[in-house]
């Protein structure tokens, strides 16, 4: 069963060397084990009856903390070193090669004051974060570090780094070995949302597909008097208004959700990409946008058009936010403010992205398959505020992974559409939109309501080895 998406366990590995004074290692290591349990990280760390202060310095250290690591290699999402005093270099690399965690490091070191600066007070964990480092180097171990070179526990800045660290560790965690499912085949005239299942595959992440028809069919036998089917219809009729739409079609949004929902948890997924149109409309009769957006409201993102990178991007953004992800297109230009640009899906975007949504129909499919075969959207404005903007997609010809990231805003700026939409403000945004273009990225981008480029650009860059451009204006 994996983890709650809230849960980080950091393996902690406390440093230490004889000549400087082991009462530094001792206190060290009681405040942050108990500075990360206040911030509800859980932890594996040796205890004092273990080794000397509960440290590593010595290879029979390193050994028992190696083997420590490994029996809990299960729990353990990274590595924060800390450094109380100078340190054991060697100690610290070969406790990290010999545990078989590929997960990541954080190296810390408590900084020294002025005041106290003879042999019983010193720490040198300046000096010594840098022997530690650069034997970390040696040894092919990645490692992140705090943006001040030394900092107390006690201090906000150490909380934010944590806080940092563990979403570099959940976007690792959740990445490596996704699951991810794509409901129907890619349209034909969708040549966009093209991906290589081999080149995910070879990275740990699998695809699981089921026939449209499969899904259909089930939810069409699916009774909405059987307790499955008014599970699900409460669900949606307490997630958006529905007033002007049909019971029937709220009735088969239901029934879809729950075939859907079931699917997903039969076969284990972290997100889904759904064939959204013409086909579930002409046979069944709604669109999938409020089933969908209740998905990725309920932190199991899913993607429009069979966009299978579009559903790991938000995926990805998910784990590093916490918070929903949504997907749209980079649709208009706004007048000629060219860092203005308005974002647009039909739509299936969570409802926290939005200032008030209501379901509606699918304008852009009605005059073709009918306004009555539409019912399902979730339209309304997206509300102001922060974003990120990430894009994934699979090189085929060169075997990788490549993606673009960048931060905006959401702002309040005069807009009339349909569906659901917002207008974002980018530093920069033509240089984006070229850098898009001439690299034959998705016209999808995925998006979060929140900042936090730096963490996965740290998760992307140094632990999974992909591929990016981070557009900073």
């Amino acid at each position: 069963m994996t983890k709650e998406m809230s849960e980080v366990t950091f393996g902690v590995l406390v440093g230490n060397r004889g000549f400087f004074p082991d009462e530094l290692v001792r206190r060290g290591r009681k405040k942050v084990v108990e500075v990360l349990d206040e911030l509800g990280y859980g932890t594996v760390v040796l205890s004092e009856e273990d080794t000397e202060c509960g440290a590593v310095e010595t290879r029979e250290d390193a050994k028992k903390c190696a083997a420590l690591f490994a029996e809990n290699a299960e729990e353990i999402d990274g590595v924060l070193v800390t450094l109380p005093n100078f340190g054991d270099e060697k100690a610290v690399a070969e406790t990290l090669r010999n545990s078989g965690l590929d997960v990541p490091v954080l190296v810390h070191a408590f900084p020294d004051e002025r005041e106290s600066m003879d042999l019983d007070h010193r720490r040198d964990s300046f000096c010594g974060k840098l022997s530690v480092c650069n034997n970390l180097k040696q040894y092919g171990i990645s490692f992140s570090l705090t943006n001040s070179h030394v900092v107390h526990p006690d201090a906000e800045e150490f909380t934010e780094e944590v806080d940092e660290f563990a979403r570099v560790c959940r976007v690792v965690r959740g990445v490596k070995g996704a699951r991810l499912g794509a409901i129907g085949a890619r349209t034909g005239p969708f040549n966009t949302v093209r991906f290589s299942e081999k080149i995910l595959e070879r990275r740990g992440i699998s695809v699981e597909t089921i026939d449209l028809s499969e899904i259909i069919g089930a939810a069409e036998e699916l009774d909405i008097e059987a307790d499955r089917a008014q599970e699900e219809l409460e669900k949606v009729e307490s997630y958006v208004p529905t007033g002007d739409v049909p019971r029937s079609s709220v009735e088969k949004i239901a029934r879809l959700s729950a075939v859907i929902n079931d699917w997903i948890a039969e076969n284990d997924l972290d997100a889904t990409a759904v064939q959204c149109w013409s086909a579930i409309e002409e046979i069944y009769g709604v669109v999938p946008c409020t089933a969908m957006s209740m998905m990725s409201e309920g932190l199991l993102p899913s993607a429009c058009e069979v966009d299978v990178m579009g559903a790991l991007a938000m995926y990805s953004l998910q784990l590093a936010s916490g918070q929903p992800a949504a997907l749209a297109d980079w649709n208009n230009n706004y007048g000629e403010e060219e860092d203005k640009v308005v974002t647009f899906h039909c739509s299936n975007l969570p409802r926290s992205f939005f200032s008030e949504v209501k379901m509606s129909c699918q304008d852009i499919l009605a005059e073709d398959v009918g306004v009555e075969n539409t019912y399902g959207t979730c339209v309304g404005r997206i509300a102001p505020g922060p974003a990120t903007f990430f894009r994934l997609s699979t090189a085929d010809n060169e075997g990788v992974i490549k993606s673009y990231l960048t931060e905006g805003r959401f702002t309040a700026d005069e807009l009339d559409s349909f569906g659901g939409y917002g207008v974002a403000k980018i530093e920069g945004l033509q240089q984006l939109l070229r850098h898009i273009a001439s690299e034959g990225f998705e016209h999808h981008v995925a998006m979060t309501k929140d900042h936090v480029a730096s963490a996965l650009e740290e998760a992307l860059r140094k632990y999974l080895d992909w591929d990016l451009y981070r557009h900073q204006g």
